[in-house]
């Protein structure tokens, strides 16, 4: 890894998060087009005030700050689906950091062009995601075909904008406000019980008030029991391991490095020291940000 990582092991409290500070009309990234459930989750976090911007890509996302964007809002999880690797990936190439985080329920919904009856529809289509969250819709409707498309927010523009009544797409409410699209039928998802987790990233490190979550990339040496000897120190500070997702190495075949998240206020003595002695038993160690944690949700 370069220098750059390897300095960044060491952990210190940056300033004061960029959130608490004034801005002018916030302009943040999201992947997907406008009503894409990520530019829901943006508003959610920080207001129907900011400006959004979308990308079309991942990659496209993340390269956002550098033409402009202030922030980026980048899925990292679902509760069904798992983990985001391609978010994960981005963000450890990246200079970003983690400053506050949001918790999305996802509803599906069949959305139509003005006119269109459940009836009509021959193809659905949606991110492969969303299209995999409705399998019980789609056991139900047999001659309804699934087509794999970018994005939730643009296949219902495409739908709403062709007027076909046998097509519809699989969106939030939101997209189908935006377009003027006809919702057809509502939670179409299998499981209510249906997350994603977003995490807002800024290219200028900060702690908030009250921050009590951190999280973190740990690159271990390739030995016998080096994950235990990592995790120890944790446990010993009682410190909540609430994910732990592996990830290669890239030019260091069947090699990974580990994410870490941690439920500990970052100033506090406990999580400080567990953090200094990782740091001695790793590799390296870089921290991705330390936030307030977003509320869990409820179980129904």
């Amino acid at each position: 890894m370069s220098s750059g990582v390897a300095q960044q092991a060491n952990f210190r409290a940056p300033r004061a998060s960029p959130l608490t500070q004034s801005h002018p009309r916030l302009r943040v990234a999201f992947q997907g087009e406008p009503g894409a459930f990520s530019e829901e989750a943006a508003v959610k976090l920080l207001g129907g005030e900011i400006e959004t911007v979308p990308r079309a890509t991942f990659e496209a996302m993340f390269a956002a700050i550098a033409d402009g964007a202030d922030l980026v809002l980048a899925p990292v999880e679902n509760s069904l689906a798992g983990s985001v690797y391609r978010c994960y990936d981005l963000l450890l190439e990246s200079k970003l950091s983690i400053t506050a985080e949001v918790i999305l329920p996802i509803a599906h919904n069949l959305i139509g062009p003005p006119g269109a009856t459940i009836g009509q529809v021959r193809f659905v289509q949606s991110h492969p995601v969303a299209l995999a969250q409705c399998t019980r819709f789609f056991e139900a409707h047999p001659g309804i075909t699934r087509v794999a498309a970018e994005d939730t927010g643009g296949s219902v523009r495409e739908v709403v904008r062709a007027g076909d009544p046998q097509r519809a797409a699989i969106a939030s409410r939101r997209a189908a406000e935006i377009y003027a699209g006809c919702i057809l039928q509502s939670h179409l998802e299998d499981h209510r019980q249906n997350y994603t987790r977003f995490v807002l990233l800024s290219p200028e490190p900060g702690v908030p008030a009250g921050a009590n979550k951190i999280s973190l990339v740990v690159f271990l040496w390739h030995q016998p029991g080096a994950l235990h000897q990592a995790l120890e120190p944790i446990a010993r500070e009682k410190i909540n391991l609430v994910k732990i997702e592996s990830r290669p190495i890239v030019g260091h075949p069947f090699e990974y490095c580990f994410y870490l998240d941690l439920m500990a206020p970052p100033q506090a003595p406990g999580a400080q020291a567990a953090l200094e002695e990782l740091r001695r038993r790793a590799r390296e160690v870089r921290i991705l940000g330390c936030y307030v944690a977003a509320p869990p949700p409820t179980s129904s």
